[in-house]
């Protein structure tokens, strides 16, 4: 036996069940891993419901058309009149992140039409409506923004969150349960996922021992999150050795991932006292979206990692 405790990223997400087995399948199509067949259990750290008001439609988990992903990020999922009410050390974070990411100008007035994009830029070459583009960029501003300042959400009438807070809570608690399983655990990330992933296995005091730990489409690379999560994170030693001290930990990149596209490669700014123990590997996702998980769950490098952390 074994188990793998998955980690979405940005963007709104149908409910768990329905996620939980969209990523399975990602993993079996093509001829790939039949989880059941290796007896191998999953658990997914829902946690979408914390900035949205509802759950996304049920294909929008896909992420592999257009129609889906407009569905998964709606108008007032990418407003960022927000920001104007933001210190200015918030203001210069997204700002600075925009143009890592490939958006010019980021402005709380930025509408679909109007956020120019970095000549040369990662979302240039994405095949996508140029509105669409930029709005799922203004939803990863947001997101990545509201957890890494631990922004109050009010999502649905009667419900608040401090987004940091309650969000490592949920990926704890997912971790907890799968330490709880018959190993090996292995802890499958994604996008935002990743850094939360890393938040809460570094600076979480209670956080359980995972046996590895593979990332997707990741911007732990980008230096203004970097910031954000130290301390316990430096680049001399940012591998989360006291919960991963034997284990391995695989970071895949497509470099036209515009969210991990300004550097794709981590293995140098998380050493293990100042040792390079990231395997870093490049893939090519096909298609518009370079992002979508479900493309990275389809590469063979991705299911060997998987594989063998889970010892099979």
């Amino acid at each position: 036996m074994a188990h793998i405790t998955f980690v979405h990223g940005i963007g709104n997400k149908p409910p768990r069940d329905v996620l939980l087995d969209q990523w399975r399948v990602a993993l079996l199509d093509d001829g790939g891993l039949d989880l059941d067949g290796l007896g191998v259990t999953t658990s997914m750290a829902l946690w979408s419901d914390v900035l949205y008001a509802g759950p996304a439609p049920t294909g929008a988990g896909n992420e592999s058309s257009s129609l889906e992903l407009q569905e998964a990020v709606t108008p007032q999922d990418a407003d960022l009149s927000w920001l104007a009410e933001a210190p200015a050390d918030e203001q210069a974070f997204v700002a600075g992140l925009g143009l890592k990411v490939g958006l010019a100008q980021v402005a709380a007035t930025a509408t679909d039409e109007t956020t120019p994009l970095v000549p040369g830029s990662a979302l240039e070459a994405l095949q996508l409506p140029g509105w669409l583009t930029r709005r799922l960029m203004r939803v990863f501003l947001r997101d990545v923004h509201h957890y890494l300042y631990d922004v109050e959400s009010t999502p649905r009438p009667g419900e608040r969150f401090r987004v940091r807070r309650d969000v490592r809570a949920r990926a704890l608690d997912a971790l907890a349960e799968g330490a709880d399983r018959p190993g090996p655990h292995v802890v499958v990330c994604h996008s935002l996922g990743t850094v939360i992933a890393y938040d809460v296995l570094t600076a979480a005091a209670d956080a359980p021992q995972v046996d590895a730990l593979v990332t997707l489409g990741s911007p732990l690379g980008i230096s203004e999150i970097q910031a954000a999560l130290a301390p316990p994170w430096t680049a001399h030693d940012g591998w989360p050795g006291h919960r991963m001290p034997d284990g391995s930990w695989v970071n895949v990149a497509d470099r036209l991932d515009p969210v991990c596209g300004p550097d794709p490669s981590i293995a140098n700014e998380y050493r293990c006292r100042g040792d390079r123990l990231v395997r870093d590997v490049h893939v090519r996702n096909p298609g518009s979206w370079r992002h979508s998980v479900m493309k990275y769950l389809g590469h063979p490098v991705v299911r060997e990692a998987i594989v063998k952390g889970l010892g099979k």
